[in-house]
């Protein structure tokens, strides 16, 4: 087992707790938090400046591929733990109005969301955490029959902006202010201007934005003028379509394909999905470096499982020839083809 840390210097603290992470060692985790809180450290700063940026390295390494998802999931699972430990041991008394606090609908990513909750509930609001992807339809419910004073939506991921807004609406139709986070909406929060939401950067700012009710309703509105355009509709109808013709492309380019087992199919048609998703969301919001950025996040990841960057090149190419009739989508694709590395570029 790994040592719990006694220190109240959290800098200090975080290897130890990060080898508790990698060890797998639920225990040893909770002890060095729980510690920490015995020594006089505010619950909040446990959550923000210990397991916040251990679970955003937990993410870095799956996405170097050092850590397998089992690895992810287990390390995910204990600072989940911890942060009821802490929760548990602050239990703060609410003095507030009641918050709701949930996930996009498709947003599997728990637990940012749920440190945002519990930073809420130790500033005294009673705080309910939905946890994760809550449909629009569910959560419109449960603002009908339970009396908030406002909604905290985390999405994690752009291609689900689309998604986001929906609900971001949906609230809004049921009079409760929504304030939105996380990386999903940009690192400086553009395309939740776009989409006409409150944006804060993390717990702290959304608690005091919260707080301001007049600041959380006196937000512009969306600017969504461009999809009159009709692009990102018809990429959406024909997603399906898409998917399979690119699927096909690659078969007849890349001889190796026309091996793969039922797994790998399933893995890069979900590939060629997401990469279709994430140019439907930059259509959405009218931003191609969304999709810029996307792709070459792809690739980082591909090439770090030995997958060649040259498959996401001829994607990019193929989606670029069928949709040449699409002037928005043909530009960003464009872009997103020249920022590839050069090594990519030529045909496997």
């Amino acid at each position: 087992m790994t040592a719990p840390a006694t220190t109240t210097d959290l800098t200090g603290a975080y290897p130890g707790y990060l080898a508790c992470l990698a060890d797998a060692d639920e225990y040893a985790a909770i002890d060095v938090a729980l510690g920490l809180l015995d020594a006089g450290v505010p619950p909040e700063r446990v959550l923000l400046d210990l397991v916040a940026p251990a679970q955003a390295e937990v993410g870095e390494r799956w996405a170097r591929n050092e850590w397998s998802v089992a690895q992810e999931h287990a390390a995910t699972h204990i600072s989940e733990r911890v942060v009821a430990a802490v929760a548990t041991h602050a239990n703060p008394r609410p003095t507030g109005g009641r918050i709701v606090v949930a996930c996009m609908d498709g947003e599997w990513h728990a637990l940012p969301p749920r440190l945002v909750a519990e930073v809420l509930r130790l500033r005294g609001w009673q705080v309910t955490f939905l946890g994760a992807s809550v449909p629009a339809a569910h959560l419109v419910s449960y603002l009908h029959r339970h009396d908030a004073q406002a909604v905290a939506l985390a999405c994690a991921l752009p291609m689900r902006l689309p998604h986001a807004h929906r609900m971001i609406e949906a609230c809004r139709r049921s009079d409760v202010p929504v304030v939105v986070g996380g990386r999903g909406f940009g690192a400086d929060g553009r395309w939740a201007a776009r989409l006409g939401a409150a944006w804060a950067p993390n717990a702290p700012a959304a608690a005091e934005l919260i707080a301001d009710e007049r600041a959380l309703r006196r937000v512009p509105p969306a600017q969504l003028g461009h999809l009159a355009d009709d692009e990102y509709a018809s990429l959406v109808r024909r997603r399906g379509e898409l998917i399979d013709s690119a699927l096909t492309d690659l078969r007849e380019r890349v001889p190796a394909t026309r091996d793969y087992t039922a797994a790998q199919l399933d893995s890069t048609a979900s590939d060629l999905g997401h990469v279709l998703d994430s140019l439907a969301a930059s259509l959405y919001v009218d931003d191609a470096s969304l999709f810029t950025e996307f792709v070459q996040w792809l690739v980082e990841i591909l090439t770090s499982r030995g997958v060649p960057a040259g498959a996401v090149a001829l994607t990019l190419e193929h989606y670029a020839a069928v949709l040449r009739d699409f002037p928005r989508a043909s530009h960003t694709l464009a872009l997103s083809r020249a920022g590839l590395p050069a090594a990519s570029r030529p045909a496997l």
